[in-house]
């Protein structure tokens, strides 16, 4: 009786793991968007701290707060807010226009396109920046391409590991014995 109700329970659980549980896309983007803005945002605050860009970290809303305030530690924290609002905007439209895309390059080109609109056209039309991204040093500005592009992989692979199931594609873990077993097939082969 005992062994029935033991493979019962295994039989049950074994069902249950093979359902795939739905994400809510909507939550799941938040929750993306959110964590992306407060981890590379934070990048940004150490990259100015240590002065490998001369863009601060509050550039977004420069066009609104005074340049004085976004240089102060308080204008940091604004800086830090307004990139995991922007982060989260664009999880969002990743979501909705990117998802079922495969692999880490669409996420790159992602981060590269989002550089590109902010630092070629929407920075210079509401000085959100105080010139052109092109005189500003080449430290500032592969700085920003590599934050950007790192952001832009996080949120794709993110998403797109996600509802591609991308675990998937792992490789499977069996027994220590097997995967021992299997590591003598490749020496020998």
């Amino acid at each position: 009786m005992q062994q029935n109700l033991n493979h019962n329970s295994k039989a049950n659980k074994t069902k249950q793991s093979d359902k795939h549980t739905n994400t809510n896309r909507w939550l799941y983007a938040l929750y993306i968007g959110f964590f992306a803005g407060l981890i590379w945002g934070l990048v940004k605050i150490v990259e100015y701290y240590f002065k490998f860009t001369d863009i601060v970290p509050g550039y977004m809303v420069d066009p609104f707060l005074p340049h004085k305030f976004l240089m102060q530690w308080k204008g940091f924290l604004v800086g830090l807010g307004s990139f995991i609002i922007f982060s989260i905007i664009a999880s969002f439209v990743y979501m909705l226009i990117a998802s079922k895309l495969i692999g880490p390059w669409p996420g790159l080109v992602f981060g590269a396109l989002v550089w590109c609109l902010v630092y070629l056209m929407i920075a210079p039309m509401s000085k959100m920046i105080e010139h052109s991204i092109w005189k500003y040093g080449l430290t500032t500005i592969i700085t920003e391409i590599c934050l950007f592009l790192l952001w832009g992989l996080f949120i794709g692979y993110s998403i797109s590991f996600e509802y591609n199931n991308e675990s998937e594609r792992e490789p499977k873990k069996g027994t220590p014995a097997q995967d021992s077993a299997n590591k003598k097939d490749v020496v020998h082969k």
